[in-house]
C-alpha cells in the first residue's frame, strides 16, 4: 500500500466514523455541501541554475453560502519522459471562505528534468461560519507596480486589512495572466502584523514563467494565512475598522441643525 493509499484509506474511515456518530440531519448537512470547485490551473518547466523549477498556480471556488473549506492538501506531480516521478509534494492550502475562491501559488526545484506535471487536490473538511457571509471583507491591495526585464516579473505593492484586529500574517499572491487572460503561473509572499489605517509593502520577484513578455497583467490578492477558518474568524470577530478616522478640524455646531421640534415639544 502506498503513502497517498493509506492517506485516503484513513480519510475514509475517519469520515465513516464522523458520520456514524451524526444524526440523520447532521449528515443530510454534510452531504449537501458542495466540494470545492477548482476554475482553473497552470503550471510550467523552466531550466534554473540549481535545476528545473516546476511552478504551478490555481484558483479553487467554494460554493457554499455558510461554510470554510478547511485543510485542504495540493498534492503535485511532476514525471520525466519515461513516467518517473521526480517531483511529488504535498502543499497544504488557506481555508476557502463561503461563497469564495482561494488563489494559490508554489514552486519546487527538480534535480531531473520533468516533462509533465499534475495537480490533485484532498477534499476539505467543512467548517461552519460563526458569522455571515458578508463578515469576511477582502484584504485591499494597492499600488500595484510591475516591471518585467531580462526574463524576471517584479510585482510591488501595498496591502491594508478592513478590520479593528491587527492581521497577524497575511499570504500575497499574483496570479499571472497573458493578454487573452489565460493563466500562466503565479507567485506568493506574505506580510506580518497588517494593523487598521496601515499598510505593509510587498516585493514578489518571479522568474519561474518560461516566456514573461507574454505577461499581460497581474492578480494580486492577500487573504488570511492557515488551513482553518480562525485567523479570519478572529478577525471579523473583532469588528471593522471606521472608515474615516481623522479627527474633525472644524468647530461643532452650536445647536444641533438636524433636529426638528415639534409643535408642543416640551423638551430643550
Amino acid at each position: 500500500m502506498t503513502y497517498s493509499t493509506r492517506i485516503v484509506s484513513a480519510l475514509a474511515v475517519l469520515t465513516a466514523l464522523a458520520l456514524a456518530g451524526c444524526s440523520d440531519d447532521d449528515k443530510q448537512a454534510v452531504a449537501a455541501l458542495k466540494p470545492l470547485a477548482v476554475k482553473e490551473q497552470a503550471s510550467s518547466i523552466v531550466k534554473g541554475d540549481e535545476g528545473y523549477v516546476v511552478n504551478w498556480a490555481g484558483v479553487l471556488a467554494n460554493r457554499n453560502p455558510w461554510h470554510f473549506g478547511e485543510h485542504t492538501v495540493a498534492t503535485v506531480v511532476a514525471k520525466d519522459a519515461a513516467g518517473k516521478e521526480v517531483v511529488r509534494l504535498e502543499q497544504p492550502l488557506d481555508a476557502v471562505p463561503p461563497a469564495d475562491s482561494l488563489s494559490f501559488s508554489g514552486q519546487v526545484v527538480a534535480a531531473e528534468k520533468p516533462t509533465t506535471v499534475s495537480i490533485q487536490y484532498r477534499p476539505a473538511q467543512w467548517h461552519q461560519a460563526g458569522r455571515i457571509v458578508s463578515s469576511f471583507l477582502h484584504f485591499p491591495v494597492s499600488d500595484v507596480l510591475t516591471d518585467n526585464k531580462d526574463g524576471s516579473y517584479l510585482i510591488t505593492g501595498y496591502v491594508g486589512t478592513p478590520y479593528r484586529r491587527p492581521a497577524e500574517s497575511l499570504a500575497v499572491t499574483a496570479l499571472l495572466r497573458d493578454k487573452a487572460g489565460k493563466l500562466l503561473g503565479g507567485g506568493s509572499t506574505f506580510v506580518e502584523d497588517v494593523r487598521p489605517g496601515e499598510k505593509r509593502r510587498f516585493i514578489l520577484q518571479i522568474k519561474s514563467v518560461p516566456d514573461t513578455s507574454k505577461i499581460a497583467t497581474a492578480e494580486v490578492t492577500a487573504r488570511t494565512w492557515g488551513s482553518s477558518s480562525r485567523p479570519y474568524e478572529e478577525l471579523a470577530k473583532g469588528g471593522v475598522a471606521p472608515m474615516h478616522i481623522v479627527k474633525p478640524t472644524t468647530a461643532p455646531f452650536v445647536k444641533d441643525r438636524g433636529r426638528t421640534t415639534l409643535t408642543g415639544d416640551s423638551r430643550p
